[in-house]
């Protein structure tokens, strides 16, 4: 049993160093870009940066046009429908169709303003995007194109770089309308993170960048929030192996037994066959101080103070809970998770689906069977919307919010008309007649991964007030109780004590009979 036990340890050593030296190196280039005659400029718009990088990286564009990052729009193996930000409703912005000028600021293209986009052309993949080290913008409502006033280009070619936590987050920590507002386990806060925070991206510890996880293959980059792996019940990942597995993972680095010292590893592993790891080790999310929105009321946009301008409340801390293009908000910081079984099998709402406002509409559906062996229990962020729906057609409805002109809501607060341009805009049918529904969104909760001494002790969930509470097939010792089993486990504790009692009795009777003469 040691010996199994040392090898499994060796192996999982094995395994880490690989992955560790497979880690992008701080100065592991083989080529100073500055040095780049093609890179000297003056580049007078970005698309020229892409044809000088093209010239050397002559695959890059082709690998990149391959991917959900660029088309926005993939099949659901699950349920069918088209998903990704190009058709997908959700309970944040609502929409993309119809407002692409503005949403395509984080595309990794230029110039996706509307249904004419050229998905084939080369010259419009954006290589700056994800491989510039600083001071390179792009502007929401610029479709994608940098703000060159504030970029100068020339310099942004000459000093590519490795991607970084802040250029992933340029978009992911940003997308939904501002800093940590979707995700809530994304936000700002890790680009220099704290080992509290995030044990894996600390600045002060492992200082992974989004990479080291979601390490990429031909510009095809590995975990998705729509398309989930919510089980990977196998040991790590070797680097280099080619495995047709996620390897972002938890598992893909740490294995299906995790816990390898202390008195309880064995009883921890145990729990590895219903819980993901996340649920133990992310105790809360939206802890850097940057606050998620945990609700969104469409329906009270377009109040104007009383000199018909648009408005914004603050909290006390200085944070917008209301403004007049988008409604109220809910705001939440360290927040405790949600918790479901989930197999990886999500479905969703789409603007076909015909749905039922008598109660809240689920813009998407984690589907999983308490106790099978496909399915964890997970950590979730449930989002909360209240937005616009067709009261004759019953489906959500597209509106047109962002585009700087008079049909959109955030420039002429009429509802009438941004959900006709919207609708007509991503040919979806509307009676003209509409009101709002309240709805809800889920997201996988997965990263600020806190250290292994601040996860969740027993007493979190084997509790009667505890974090599982509402799950169901679960059942936790000294939490859930059957009132006939516990009588017949105390009744037959009770027989036993009898006859430990009786048997006692008897062998003090029977000595005391032979000491008699």
């Amino acid at each position: 049993m040691i010996q199994r036990k040392q090898r499994a340890d060796w192996w999982a050593l094995w395994v880490i160093l690989g992955w560790l030296m497979l880690l992008p190196a701080a100065h592991a280039s083989t080529a100073d870009h500055t040095q780049f005659e093609e890179l000297q400029g003056p580049f007078t718009s970005a698309d020229q940066v892409t044809q000088a990088c093209l010239g050397c990286h002559t695959e890059a564009a082709q690998q990149v046009m391959a991917t959900r990052h660029w088309t926005w729009d993939y099949e659901n193996p699950h349920g069918g429908e088209r998903l990704g930000k190009r058709t997908m409703l959700n309970t944040f912005c609502i929409a993309d169709q119809s407002n692409e000028g503005f949403c395509q600021s984080c595309h990794v293209g230029y110039g996706w303003e509307d249904d004419t986009f050229d998905f084939g052309d080369q010259s419009r993949v954006d290589c700056l995007a994800c491989h510039n080290t600083g001071d390179y913008v792009k502007k929401g409502g610029w479709a994608g194109w940098p703000n060159e006033a504030l970029t100068d280009l020339t310099r942004a070619a000459r000093n590519v770089g490795a991607t970084s936590r802040e250029t992933c987050g340029s978009c992911h920590f940003y997308g939904g309308g501002g800093d940590g507002v979707k995700h809530g386990d994304l936000d700002s806060s890790l680009v220099n993170a704290h080992r509290e925070l995030d044990v894996h991206m600390a600045v002060d510890g492992l200082d992974f960048s989004c990479s080291s996880c979601h390490q990429t293959e031909s510009h095809v980059v590995p975990g998705s929030r729509i398309q989930g792996t919510a089980v990977d019940a196998q040991a790590a990942v070797i680097r280099g192996s080619q495995e047709a597995r996620n390897p972002a993972t938890c598992q893909a680095c740490h294995g299906d037994t995790p816990h390898e010292s202390g008195a309880m590893a064995e009883r921890l592993n145990a729990h590895t066959r219903a819980l993901a790891c996340q649920t133990c080790h992310i105790p809360e999310f939206a802890r850097g101080g940057i606050p998620t929105k945990m609700a969104w009321d469409w329906s009270t946009a377009g109040e104007l103070d009383e000199a018909g301008n648009p408005l914004q409340r603050k909290d006390d801390n200085g944070h917008v809970i209301y403004d007049s293009k988008k409604g109220d908000f809910v705001l939440g910081e360290n927040v405790v998770p949600e918790y479901l079984w989930w197999d990886g099998t999500t479905t969703f709402v789409t603007a076909e689906t015909v749905i039922d406002p008598s109660k809240r509409v689920l813009v998407n559906t984690y589907h999983g069977t308490p106790g099978a062996e496909d399915a964890r229990i997970w950590p979730v962020k449930r989002a909360l919307g209240r937005q616009p729906y067709d009261t004759v057609h019953r489906t959500l409805l597209r509106p047109q919010v962002a585009i700087p002109n008079d049909t959109a809501f955030w420039y002429n607060f009429d509802w009438d008309k941004a959900l006709a341009v919207g609708t007509g805009t991503s040919s979806q049918p509307f009676s003209g007649e509409y009101d709002f529904v309240d709805t809800a969104m889920l997201w996988p909760i997965t990263h600020m991964v806190a250290p292994g001494d601040q996860a969740l002790g027993c007493a979190a969930c084997h509790a009667d007030d505890g974090r599982l509470a509402g799950v169901e097939g679960v059942w936790l010792p000294g939490r859930d109780r059957h009132q006939l089993l516990d009588r017949f486990g105390f009744g037959l504790a009770g027989l036993m004590l009898l006859g430990v009692v009786g048997h006692g009795a008897l062998r003090i009777a029977n000595r005391n009979r032979r000491k008699e003469p």
